[in-house]
């Protein structure tokens, strides 16, 4: 019996089709970590690359600010939103709920705001891609405010699936990823809080913003994917 040949479909082949010299993609967050990365790894293809975040000005929980910022670059292709923000831990009883508060307006509701107006103007074939973690489904004691602003992302992203579509929206689920955002640790802290997620992790290391990055790309490029949380954390979820 014969098997028959199936035709193959290049990723390659999409993506050199998805991008071209008109190509906008708009990356929130993108001046710093994951999502410097996006932005370079954006700027290897056709097309225009904006990076924006607080260190270009732009504060996304004011939505007003997202609306004007956005409404100045007409039409857009691709929106990837990688800004996260500074969230207490600890027990909840103990809790600063200000700080807490404070968190979601930035990630969380800073997130609604960019895919509010995303959805405005997100050219047909355009895709939305959220950043969430490996605390929405691993929570652990002290994570409540990252637990629970990650897991809104990822639920957030299902409903947009559906509501947007054909648009296609996913999420990003990072585990632990070396970036600066851990600069303010003292460097024994650091290089000991890495080393102990590299003896635990199946992967048998911490991530990189590059690996990161490379998933946002598969997001983009598989026309097939939409409504999908994809994990990119060593297998932290199944340690």
């Amino acid at each position: 019996m014969t098997t028959p040949t199936l035709p193959t479909h290049p990723l390659s082949s999409a993506t050199s089709s998805a991008f071209d010299h008109e190509t906008v993609s708009l990356v929130i967050g993108g001046t710093s970590g994951i999502g410097r990365a996006v932005v370079e790894a954006l700027q290897a293809r056709p097309g225009r690359v904006i990076a924006a975040g607080r260190r270009t000005g732009l504060d996304i929980s004011n939505e007003t600010a997202v609306a004007a910022f956005m409404a100045s670059l007409g039409g857009i292709d691709h929106v990837i939103v990688t800004a996260g923000s500074a969230a207490p831990g600890g027990p909840l009883i103990d809790l600063d709920l200000s700080a807490a508060r404070s968190a979601f307006d930035t990630k969380f509701w800073g997130t609604v705001h960019v895919a509010r107006q995303a959805a405005r103007r997100l050219r047909p074939g355009g895709t939305l891609t959220l950043t969430s973690g490996v605390l929405a489904r691993r929570p652990a004691p002290g994570s409540f405010v990252k637990s629970a602003m990650n897991a809104a992302i990822e639920a957030t992203t299902l409903v947009l699936a559906r509501e947007l579509a054909p648009l296609r929206v996913n999420a990003i689920s990072p585990g632990l990823t070396d970036t600066e955002a851990y600069a303010s640790m003292a460097p024994q802290a650091r290089e000991a809080m890495l080393a102990k997620a590299v003896a635990q992790l199946p992967a048998g290391r911490v991530g990189r913003p590059a690996d990161i990055a490379a998933a946002v790309l598969y997001a983009i490029d598989n026309p097939f994917v939409t409504g999908s949380v994809i994990q990119v954390d060593g297998g932290a979820a199944i340690q």
